[in-house]
């Protein structure tokens, strides 16, 4: 089969007559980032390809001994470049695609004709619309979707028995979506949310957090202040400067996430510090969809010997599969929108809080289930396992 796209990572041949070829095609969408408040944590230029390029190295570990052979594709599609454009003539060779994109490119490309027979590993949207009304078949999601989340956080505070909040948003659609899913997951488990202030961005919080954040949490009583502001314009600066002396949840403070380079039990020490050898610095959440994605083909192809998507897609959505993933229990695709059900870590800067779900909040089949909408609840309509 022609290839003619770059290779990175460990590209292992072994008897180049009997070797099986298992092609992985990473591609991405690059965007334009808007500055925030905090410069000190960027977004690194190669978030989740690091990611992918560790999984192949572990891959071809396994794959070396059993006669396959792993091989991370690229197909990059630049800032004002379509992805959908550029990634029609990969995907005559490629129906294994790990795909780093907005939504709207992301749907782009799973509805071209090309499209139809490959699996689309989706490791950076989160929006909850590509899990429900805009589901595909052809898309499974290994980044958890917005609402699982929150719903880890409110399952958290639940327990703890802090169940006042004051919710504070940021103004952009993307804040405007994460406190829409904090609404939702604070009905869906018995919280109340006492207040409601959106901070404009128009107030430089770096010079004035001490007058102005208790401004926004003063109103009323409450046990916990939870922040929607996704893209940290001004969530860094609303701990210790609250009107109430209460902790800081959400998008800054304690934070609901796949992922996180603090995240240390069941062996992710060993995965962790590879990453950063590899990488030169921590391992973030889109970096381990990236991983999770290309392991779990490597764990199919291995299994099934196969190496073509209809093979390993039977393989992964049976309901039987379990993939390792250093949260203490196996993870599984629903098969009612593809999506990877999975445990959620609870972080803050420095250490792992908790993990949910939490113990007491169970479901008759997989407790995995209480993040998200379960399969009565969904609208996805589309999505065929």
């Amino acid at each position: 089969m022609k290839r003619f796209l770059q290779c990175v990572g460990l590209c292992i041949f072994v008897n180049a007559a009997q070797a099986q070829d298992i092609h992985i095609l990473y591609a991405e969408q690059k965007v334009d980032r808007l500055p925030t408040l905090s410069g000190l944590r960027p977004i690194p230029d190669d978030l989740g390809l690091q990611g992918a390029t560790r999984a192949v190295v572990e891959n071809n570990t396994t794959g070396k001994m059993v006669g396959q052979n792993f091989v991370l594709d690229l197909v990059i599609a630049k800032v004002g470049e379509s992805l959908a454009d550029k990634i029609k003539p990969a995907l005559k060779d490629h129906d294994l695609v790990v795909i780093n994109a907005p939504s709207r490119d992301l749907l782009a490309v799973a509805d071209l004709a090309e499209a139809k027979g490959a699996i689309l590993f989706n490791v950076s949207a989160a929006d909850d619309n590509l899990r429900e009304e805009q589901c595909r078949s052809n898309v499974l999601h290994i980044l958890p979707s917005t609402n699982m989340l929150t719903d880890g956080l409110a399952q958290f505070f639940v327990k703890k028995q802090w169940q006042k909040w004051a919710l504070v948003s940021g103004s952009t659609d993307a804040d405007k979506a994460y406190a829409a899913d904090l609404e939702k997951s604070a009905a869906k488990f018995g919280v109340t949310i006492v207040s409601k202030k959106e901070f404009a961005g128009d107030v430089d919080l770096r010079e004035s957090a001490a007058d102005e954040v208790p401004l926004l949490t003063q109103d009323a009583q409450h046990d916990a202040v939870i922040v929607a502001d996704v893209a940290d314009d001004f969530g860094s600066q609303i701990a210790y400067n609250t009107y109430y002396p209460r902790p800081v949840a959400g998008t800054h403070g304690l934070i609901p996430t796949m992922w996180n380079e603090i995240v240390e039990p069941w062996g992710a020490v060993q995965l962790q510090n590879a990453f950063v050898k590899q990488a030169g610095r921590g391992m973030r959440d889109v970096d381990f969809a990236a991983y999770l994605a290309t392991r779990i083909v490597g764990e199919a192809a291995t299994r099934t010997k196969a190496n073509d998507a209809a093979t390993l897609r039977k393989y992964i959505m049976d309901p039987k599969f379990q993939m390792q993933a250093y949260k203490g229990r196996g993870v599984s695709f629903r098969d009612w929108n593809g999506q990877l059900r999975q445990p959620i870590h609870l972080v803050t800067k420095d250490s792992q809080v908790a993990m949910a779900p939490v113990e007491g909040f169970l479901r008759e089949g997989n407790e995995l289930d209480t993040l998200g909408p379960d399969k009565q609840e969904t609208i996805c309509k589309n999505f065929k396992p």
